[in-house]
């Protein structure tokens, strides 16, 4: 009895093995078809310029749109993801030092990355956040190529990336926003500038910054990523609909919530925000009260 026990469950362990090969194969073609494909587009024209006023605003977006904290403090490129199972995956160095940009990286290219979330080969860039950037002004993605571009060169190398299983089977099943290539409209054009007032549409334009993690309707949901905690409503249903203006304030410049709770920045960004004028927070807050 017990061997043939024995032989039932380890013939049923073939069949898992043999089905969990063929499932994650399959899973490992699509993925990575996804990944090696190439997206022909026509990159839209910026004038770019170089006076001083230009270029500080360009610094200043650079963290407000989260540049630095995948690229750096220096955008020289740093680790962001390294776990074999998920990814490993590296804000590169976006600077013409070592390691970095080639010596004849265009606008052209700056916009492709940034608007289209491709390589300049056409290939799809791993977990850029370009879907959010596609909806930028010319004026904001002008500035911030301006200031990137101006940067002194940094020496910095990294290993390539890489995908791991569990990173392609989220991504399979659309759990992991490992490609935003494919998330957007590549034939919209950008506007040219959005006013800066306390305004729900411009407090909408600036949540485009905010949809990555609290998704377009700004209600929240599942973690972005594995190990990550449920993300937060923030629409008028939600904490910030409790808040008055000058709590909501407070806590995307400090970190912390009126309820005393101490927000993570590798989890809630509030170093970013901490950079957006008075101004833009004030309209982020009536626009997420909108809702």
């Amino acid at each position: 009895m017990i061997k043939k026990i024995l032989i039932v469950l380890g013939a049923l362990l073939a069949v898992l093995i043999i089905g969990g090969g063929i499932f994650y194969t399959n899973i490992y073609h699509s993925t990575e078809a996804r990944i090696q494909k190439k997206y022909v587009v026509v990159p839209q024209e910026l004038t770019l310029t170089s006076d001083s006023a230009e270029l500080a605003y360009g610094d200043r977006l650079l963290t407000a749109k989260g540049c630095r904290d995948c690229h750096g403090m220096d955008l020289g490129g740093q680790v962001f993801i390294d776990d074999p199972a998920l990814a490993f995956l590296v804000g590169r160095n976006l600077t013409k030092g070592k390691g970095g940009l080639p010596q004849d990286y265009a606008v052209s290219d700056w916009v492709l990355a940034l608007k289209h979330g491709i390589r300049r080969d056409g290939k799809p860039l791993l977990f850029m956040p370009s879907h959010e950037y596609a909806l930028l002004s010319a004026q904001d993605m002008s500035a911030i190529i301006s200031y990137a571009s101006s940067l002194p060169p940094v020496d910095r190398t990294f290993p390539e990336q890489k995908v791991g299983p569990m990173g392609r089977v989220l991504t399979a099943f659309d759990k992991l926003p490992l490609l935003p290539a494919e998330m957007i409209d590549h034939t919209r054009s950008l506007v040219k500038e959005v006013k800066a007032e306390v305004s729900v549409a411009f407090g909408q334009y600036l949540s485009s910054a905010c949809q990555g993690c609290h998704r377009a309707n700004m209600k929240g949901g599942d973690p972005v990523a594995p190990g990550f905690p449920n993300v937060a409503d923030i629409s008028a249903t939600g904490n910030v609909g409790r808040w008055t203006e000058e709590q909501f304030i407070n806590t995307l410049r400090t970190g912390k919530t009126p309820e005393g709770k101490i927000l993570k920045p590798n989890e809630m960004p509030w170093n970013m925000t901490a950079a957006y004028t008075d101004t833009e927070l004030k309209a982020l807050f009536v626009y997420l009260n909108s809702i």
